[in-house]
């Protein structure tokens, strides 16, 4: 693709995610953060994968911040009291992990902050089609619900 053409794409891009950033409830905008440290730990996995140490420092570094300054910047331990308190303590350990995996190329780290990371945003998600189903009294009942719940399906 050629330099302008990749531009352009970049552009629709981000205006494609501002859009969805400025339409989505709170709910969803955790979710999109879950989706970026996910991604960015999936792209360090590659990094991994190929020996490229910088993209891989890179890639942590990313889903670090992402955890640090979007996910546990915004937690209100006064309102969410144990909840928030112990997400605050999960965010810190998976932080701790990526740091742990970048520093010493452990890539199992990684492996095991991401499961976390995908079990969170699960529970998000949840949380998402509930309070949309709250707020849609008329909307039929969630037939998939029940079994997701006591499988363990998200």
């Amino acid at each position: 693709m050629n330099t302008l053409a990749a531009r352009g794409v970049d552009r629709y891009a981000r205006t494609d995610l501002e859009t969805g950033v400025e339409a989505a409830s709170p709910q969803r905008l955790v979710i999109m953060l879950y989706d970026g440290a996910i991604r960015a730990m999936m792209q360090s996995k590659a990094a991994f994968a190929s020996g490229d140490v910088s993209a891989r420092g890179e890639a942590l570094s990313k889903a670090i911040a992402i955890i640090d300054e979007g996910l546990s910047a915004v937690l209100d331990r006064q309102i969410g009291g144990d909840i928030a308190e112990n997400l605050a303590n999960l965010y810190d350990y998976i932080s701790n992990r990526l740091l742990y995996a970048n520093l010493k190329g452990h890539e199992a780290s990684v492996d095991e902050a991401m499961k976390l990371m995908i079990d969170l945003r699960g529970a998000w998600e949840q949380l998402e089609r509930d309070t949309r189903r709250a707020a849609s009294p008329d909307q039929k009942p969630d037939p998939e619900r029940v079994p997701a719940m006591s499988y363990g399906r998200a």
